[in-house]
């Protein structure tokens, strides 16, 4: 007498009726594997009623609503801004972690030391010049990307009901991209990355009632130093990606769920 549970459903013997590929069979038997011990499937199948509870309930589309079909042609490169600067995000973080096993601040006082390794990167490092170029291009990309974005969002309406909350979310986007990027330039501590951290410092100091807390607390004190250069390579390795990572999938969750907006 067998001690293994019963098949109740036979996916082998259905597996076997089937002209299956390696890869499918591969596929179906991990998923029975794991829907066996975790009920894949069945989370799987809400997920799929959620989803289509959810989009009966929204209002239809511009294009649905005028049965305009293709009539919106020229618009359709507009509407790839979004995923434009999301692969631009992928490229940067991925050619980021990679710039991160060279480069590490200075914590012992002397930040010349991170401008040196920089130098390391760019002139001996094997592919360092492109790896660098490419996050550096990438990072640009994505702004102008997230921008244009924005534009396209507010000229096409695509901010109004019901989708108010993805417009403030892509507001918060945009402005964490921003800080993003200064957070990055002042990485390398060379000539610009020092007088665009002064600046950031001077802006902090104008900033009424608080402005000597938001100094120490973002940069350090009030002059540039390695504290400075610590706390832009925390915000810009530890803290953003992971916040902005999970803002872009609540943001592009949401697009899923309501659905792309046709310029009214």
């Amino acid at each position: 007498m067998s001690l293994e549970p019963k098949d109740e459903h036979d996916h082998g013997g259905w597996m076997k009726e089937k002209n299956l590929t390696p890869v499918e069979t591969t596929f179906l038997t991990a998923l029975i594997w794991m829907d066996r011990r975790f009920r894949i499937v069945d989370y799987l199948e809400i997920l799929e009623t959620l989803y289509y509870r959810v989009n009966m309930q929204m209002p239809k589309s511009h294009t649905e609503q005028y049965n305009l079909d293709n009539k919106f042609w020229y618009w359709y490169p507009l509407y790839a801004l979004g995923s434009f600067s999301t692969i631009a995000y992928v490229v940067a973080a991925i050619s980021g972690a990679l710039l991160g096993f060279y480069y590490a601040p200075s914590t012992a006082g002397d930040p010349s030391v991170s401008y040196n390794q920089l130098a390391f990167i760019m002139t001996d490092l094997n592919f360092g010049f492109m790896l660098r170029s490419i996050h550096r291009w990438s990072a640009q990309v994505m702004v102008a990307a997230v921008f244009l974005h924005m534009l396209r969002v507010y000229f096409t309406g695509a901010y109004k009901e019901p989708r108010e909350l993805n417009w403030l979310l892509g507001i918060i986007l945009i402005s964490l991209t921003m800080v993003f990027g200064y957070t990055g330039y002042l990485l390398p501590w060379d000539q610009l990355a020092f007088w665009a951290g002064q600046i950031g410092v001077e802006m902090s100091l104008s900033i009424p009632l608080i402005g000597e807390w938001v100094a120490q607390l973002i940069f350090g004190g009030f002059s540039l130093g390695a504290a400075t250069l610590q706390r832009m390579y925390i915000l810009h390795v530890f803290f953003l990606p992971f916040v902005v990572t999970a803002l872009i999938g609540l943001h592009i969750a949401i697009v899923w769920i309501q659905g792309i907006a046709e310029p009214h």
